[in-house]
Formats: structure tokens, C-alpha cells, sequence
């Protein structure tokens, strides 16, 4: 029996449908909003809008307008808003028990068992799973821990336009500067070594993971590389705030060896690329490189709930109980959520339709680079989509995204941004997202880089 409606079924039959943009309730909401939450909400600031509802790979705003959702929440929906086969469970699950911390539930063991079902390479059959905190940041912050108990080190490796999350350790493993800035000292022995991405720096792919590889080695392995006890290495299989930067073949691979003559864990963090973004269950699994511990996070709570776990090989369980804790690591609602989410993902062959519909996406954006100068390179896998801009000069272009995004999100389609200078436009669409919808919303996308550039080049 197929889990669930087939993909065509889950959206709202009217995207894209917009009037006049932001409507007189969003205008409300968002006044509202910025009396009395938090300065620190960001967001709001690039897309005016107030979110009443969702369908799949749709949206509705307060006003009734209705968007194609081509930014899933940062990659959270893969599954696609209040997806029926996952809402069934949720209900169920809600009203039997919803908090559990680590006592055996069903739900709880379920979820380690379907994860274990699509781990990456050797970690199928011998892994171990931990739950901590909720966000993404807390799985990082497990994987450090489990880095330092296994090795005895605390020094670490992490990438330059990397993101791991905002809490200390994980901010610590960040490249971005300007956003870790404030909070400084965080902690003390994190080298940040280059990601390979030859795009704009005259150099080969293979010339830019020799020089990646080559500057991690001497790290660890330079009499004065700087690192006196190394723990692990932290990355990205495809940089997603970075810039949906995709690495050259032999980077991973690279990175596995060094690992292993040094002794030290090597920690994938799949929390935006993992659970079928890229078309494959992980990142990774495209370069055929198998991690020491790996991190997952937002698709992992299906449609939305809080839910993140570090996944490592059953060797470095060496930690007792209440090493590594957090109250929410029972929230067996989000685990039933997680486990369906996996099922619909499997029953309706989503890894298949998203390594296909991303192709089509990035031959649509490549086409229209055709016509202009502006795009410098597009890039991704599956439905992990990155285009990056451009000036006249070939120096970056935050402000043709941004006119960008807007004029979509006029039209009815939201889209993002990402990239070291905001000047890559992101496409994360649910993993539901149809071919009839994809189109649509490539066809406002095209038009908007069309009109956008062309304005650009006559002014």
C-alpha cells in the first residue's frame, strides 16, 4: 500500500494567486510583529509576509494569497506543508504521549531503525544514534562532544564559508565572522581551512581540492600547523549557506584518508543536505565517502517539528549514560513525524523525482545564463539549487537577488538567497514540488532574472 496521496494531490490547486503583496493582514501581522518580538528576527526583512497556512509545495498568506514555496523553511518540508500521511501519525501519536525524554517508546525506536535503514556506506548495520536538543545546532554540538570523548583532543577543523549553527561550539565551527563577531571568545583551538570551490579563482576543480586537501593535512601534520590536539574534522558534503557550494570529486575522499592517518573523527554535517535534498538520502552518498558521525536535523522532524540526532559508528559509543543529554531528546511526536516523512519519501520514489526535476531546474537557470552575463555559475544536486550573480565586473551581486527575490515573491513565488556576499539565489523546494508547479515557478524565475538583468544592463 503507496503512504499516502500521490504528490499531485497535496497542493493548493490555485498557486501562484496574488494580489497586491503585502495585503492589509500581513501589513497588520508584520506591524505587530515588530512592537513586540524579538530585533533579532530576520527574515521578515527580505520577504514581507505573514504565513496563514500550507499545502504541500504551497503556501497561503494572511491575505489569502497563495505561493509556490521554492525555500521549504530552509530545507525543512521536504515532504511538503501539513503532508496528510504525516499529519495522520502526528495525530495519533499527539494524543497518546508527547514527551518522553530517552525512555523506550515505539516511536523512538522506529525512527533509529528507519535511519539506520538509509544510512550512508558503513554506517548501515553499525551505527548508533543520539538525540539531543531540537535544532540542527545541537546535533553539532553532540558531534563535537563525541569528537572529544573519542579522541581525547578538543582542537578542530571546519571550512571557510561553512555553517554549523549559532549555538557556542557550533558558531565556533561557522565561517561567517560577521555573524559570530559579537560572541567572541568562543572556543579556542578551530582552524578553518579552505572549501574547494574554484569558481572565480583561475583555478581547475582538481587544483582547488589539492590546495583544500593540502592545507587540512598540514594542520594536523605540520610540526607548527597550529593544532597541537586535533579531535576532528567538521563539513559540509554541500556547503548550503556557503553558497550551495557542490565540491570537486576527491575532496570527501580526500578528507577520509587524512582522517584516518590522524586518528581523528571526521563528521559530516547533513542537517540542510541530508534526508533527500540532494536526490540521494545524504550528501555524501553522491562521492561514495562514508562519515565517522553524522548530523541531521530539519527534514528529519517531517513536516516541521523540532527533531535533530547524531548518527556514528557503533565504535565510538564509548560514552555512559548522561554523557550527552537534553530535555527534548524524547519528543516522540516529531520521531512518528520523522519516521512517516521517511516512508512517504521512499513509496513515492521522491529521490528519483527530485535528482529529476533538479536537473530540469538547473538546465532552466543554465539556459537563461545563456542570455546574459550576470550568472556565474549554476550549481547543486537534486533539489539543493544554487545560482550564483554577478556584475558587469564579475564581483558578486547581492542586490540583483534581492530584486529578484522580490519580484518573485510579487508573482507568487518565494525563493532565497545564500552565498559568503548573499549573491546566490537558493532553491529548496519540497521534495513534492510537481513538474506542472516546478514549471510554473521557473517560468516567473526566468522572467524575473530576465527583467532584473536587462534593467541592470541599460541603466
Amino acid at each position: 500500500m503507496t503512504a499516502g496521496p500521490p504528490i499531485d494531490q497535496l497542493h493548493y490547486e490555485d498557486a501562484p494567486n496574488v494580489d497586491t503583496v503585502p495585503g492589509p493582514n500581513t501589513r497588520e501581522l508584520l506591524e505587530k510583529q515588530r512592537e513586540i518580538d524579538s530585533s533579532a528576527v530576520a527574515y521578515p526583512e527580505d520577504i514581507p509576509i505573514a504565513f496563514e497556512a500550507g499545502k504541500g509545495a504551497t503556501v497561503r498568506d494572511a491575505d489569502g494569497n497563495t505561493y509556490i514555496d521554492m525555500f521549504a523553511g530552509i530545507g525543512v518540508l521536504n515532504v511538503g506543508h501539513a503532508n496528510p500521511y504525516v499529519l495522520d501519525a502526528v495525530h495519533e501519536q499527539a494524543d497518546k504521549l508527547v514527551h518522553t525524554v530517552d525512555f523506550p517508546t515505539e516511536a523512538r525506536l522506529e525512527l533509529i531503525e528507519k535511519l539506520d535503514e538509509i544510512a550512508p556506506g558503513q554506517l548501515r548495520g553499525n551505527n548508533r544514534v543520539v538525540f539531543g536538543g531540537p535544532t540542527g545546532s545541537d546535533a553539532i554540538e553532540a558531534a563535537i562532544k563525541l569528537a572529544k570523548y573519542n579522541t581525547g583532543g578538543d582542537g578542530l577543523i571546519a571550512f571557510r564559508g561553512a555553517y554549523h549553527g549559532a549555538t557556542s561550539g557550533a558558531m565556533s565551527l561557522t565561517g561567517n565572522k560577521g555573524f559570530k563577531g559579537h560572541y567572541t571568545p568562543l572556543l579556542s583551538d578551530v582552524v578553518h581551512a579552505p572549501y574547494p570551490h574554484p569558481f572565480g579563482q583561475d583555478k581547475t576543480p582538481e587544483e582547488a581540492v589539492d590546495r583544500a586537501l593540502e592545507e587540512v593535512r598540514a594542520i594536523l601534520e605540520d610540526p607548527y600547523g597550529g593544532l597541537a590536539n586535533p579531535a576532528g574534522i567538521f563539513v559540509e558534503p554541500i556547503q548550503g549557506e556557503g553558497g550551495v557550494i557542490t565540491p570537486p570529486e576527491g575532496f570527501l575522499a580526500g578528507l577520509r584518508e587524512i582522517a584516518d592517518d590522524n586518528d581523528v573523527l571526521l563528521v559530516f554535517d547533513e542537517i540542510q543536505s541530508g534526508l533527500g535534498r540532494s536526490g540521494q538520502w545524504w550528501a555524501s552518498e553522491w562521492y561514495d565517502v562514508t562519515p565517522d558521525a553524522m548530523t541531521t536535523a530539519k527534514a528529519l522532524g517531517g513536516v516541521g517539528f523540532p527533531l535533530s540526532a547524531t548518527m556514528y559508528h557503533e565504535d565510538l559509543d564509548t560514552w555512559g549514560p548522561g554523557d550527552h543529554a537534553g530535555t527534548y531528546r524524547g519528543h516522540v511526536v516529531a520521531m512518528r513525524a520523522g519516521t512517516r516523512a521517511i516512508e512517504y519519501i521512499q513509496d513515492h520514489d521522491l529521490l528519483a523525482h527530485g535528482r529529476e526535476l533538479g536537473t530540469s531546474i538547473r538546465n532552466r537557470l543554465r539556459d537563461v545564463a545563456m542570455e546574459t552575463d550576470r550568472i556565474g555559475e549554476v550549481r547543486g544536486k537534486g533539489l539543493f539549487i544554487g545560482a550564483e550573480f554577478v556584475d558587469a565586473e564579475g564581483s558578486p551581486d547581492k542586490e540583483t537577488v534581492k530584486a529578484i527575490q522580490r519580484y518573485c515573491y510579487e508573482r507568487g513565488v518565494l525563493v532565497w538567497k545564500a552565498g559568503r556576499h548573499g549573491n546566490v539565489l537558493r532553491l529548496l523546494p519540497p521534495l513534492v514540488l510537481t513538474e506542472e508547479l516546478a514549471e510554473t515557478a521557473m517560468d516567473v524565475i526566468v522572467e524575473a532574472i530576465q527583467q532584473v538583468t536587462a534593467e541592470q544592463q541599460t541603466a
